[in-house]
């Protein structure tokens, strides 16, 4: 069985959270930069690549960077891909392999590469309904 989203995603952000409202917390307070290099070390991605996947401008990016922290908006995008990040990790037994995997056109998702869905919760939601059906063998 998958663990839960919410906890297996702080621990890919690095955030030592015990429960629902501290993670509410350190959202609104603004993730630290930390979560951001995390996840793109897990990821495998350049620090380009994964601003782009959140839609973080690279001047934005490099102020927060100067400030050490994102704004509440930026920190859900970043949670929102670490809850994909954590669910992918349990199917795809390396990160990195996950990694390429969001970036490439996937017969689940009608040839749509997955990083794309992930602007929405919608979207990403269908993206994290796929890796639970790849993880139990449904065919997509």
């Amino acid at each position: 069985m998958l663990a839960n989203p919410v906890y297996s995603a702080s621990d890919v952000l690095g955030l030592a959270v015990q429960d629902t409202d501290a993670l509410i917390d350190a959202l609104r307070e603004g993730l630290p930069v930390r979560s951001f290099e995390i996840l793109q070390q897990r990821l495998g991605w350049s620090r380009s690549a994964l601003a782009e996947a959140l839609s973080i401008p690279e001047r934005t990016l490099m102020r927060r960077y100067k400030q050490g922290q994102f704004s509440l908006e930026e920190s859900q995008r970043l949670l929102r891909l670490a809850r994909i990040v954590a669910r992918g990790e349990e199917l795809f037994s390396h990160s990195h392999r996950l990694g390429t995997w969001l970036r490439e056109p996937v017969r689940g998702l009608g040839y749509k590469r997955p990083i794309d869905y992930l602007d929405t919760d919608i979207g990403a939601e269908e993206v994290e309904d796929l890796i639970m059906r790849l993880a139990h063998g449904v065919i997509t």
